[in-house]
């Protein structure tokens, strides 16, 4: 598993309660990445810890276009096995 560092003043001005923390900085970055097109929809997923549903809907509610080609396809195939 990679670890991401991040500065400690950083990490404590995040207004979150301190056990929400991690799990919200995990569902940013995975949102973040699936626009941005570096992650398919499985791996920003399964970054984000979410279900399929949960995912979708962060998506919708940011208004973030679904993007699925033959790449995210084989991803997703072989994640699934």
């Amino acid at each position: 598993m990679a670890t991401i560092e991040i500065d400690d003043d950083v990490y404590e001005a995040l207004q979150l309660p301190e056990g929400e923390r991690p799990s919200a900085m995990k569902r940013e970055l995975a949102v973040s990445l699936y626009a941005r097109g570096v992650l398919s929809f499985g791996k920003a997923r399964a970054l984000a810890e979410l279900s399929k549903q949960e995912f979708h809907e962060i998506l919708g509610e940011r208004e973030i276009p679904r993007h699925y080609g033959e790449r995210e396809l084989s991803e997703d195939l072989d994640y699934a096995e």
